[in-house]
């Protein structure tokens, strides 16, 4: 599954103001909560800070890619955020994250999850992407312009 395919407007969020790690993943879990129906705010937080502690998901260049597993649920939903300020992530190069990709999937779907991951990471595989996200002024611009980098 790729990112276009999955992620939505009322999932992109542009110049969040959150000061932490732990603040952008709650904004993330309310955010995902209201679309799938059977989980909640604080399952869908717990699911992305039991993978950060398996290991930062801070993949470099300002960029963390979160992602929880899911039981009981077979939506697999993205959620887009960039943030006013570069929060620190433990990030692979140690430096602060403001671009937030996060995935919540069914646990049983191991190769579409991987198969999303490649998908976002391609995405950003380049750091004009990243320039370009870093000056959208409103959600909307956002997603349009992730909706057309995806292509």
């Amino acid at each position: 599954m790729k990112l276009q395919d999955i992620l939505t407007l009322d999932c992109t969020l542009c110049a969040v103001k959150g000061t932490s790690k732990k603040k952008l993943l709650e904004i993330i879990s309310a955010t995902a909560a209201k679309k799938i129906d059977n989980l909640d705010t604080h399952q869908l937080f717990e699911s992305l800070m039991a993978r950060e502690k398996v290991g930062s998901t801070g993949i470099g260049n300002g960029i963390a890619i979160p992602h929880g597993r899911l039981s009981n649920t077979s939506q697999v939903i993205a959620v887009l955020l960039t943030s006013e300020q570069a929060v620190a992530f433990d990030s692979i190069d140690n430096r602060g994250v403001d671009i937030i990709i996060a995935l919540f999937v069914p646990e049983e779907n191991c190769q579409q999850h991987l198969e999303t991951l490649q998908s976002i990471a391609q995405v950003f595989s380049t750091k004009q992407i990243a320039k370009q996200v870093r000056k959208c002024q409103n959600s909307q611009e956002l997603f349009n312009l992730i909706k057309q980098a995806a292509r």
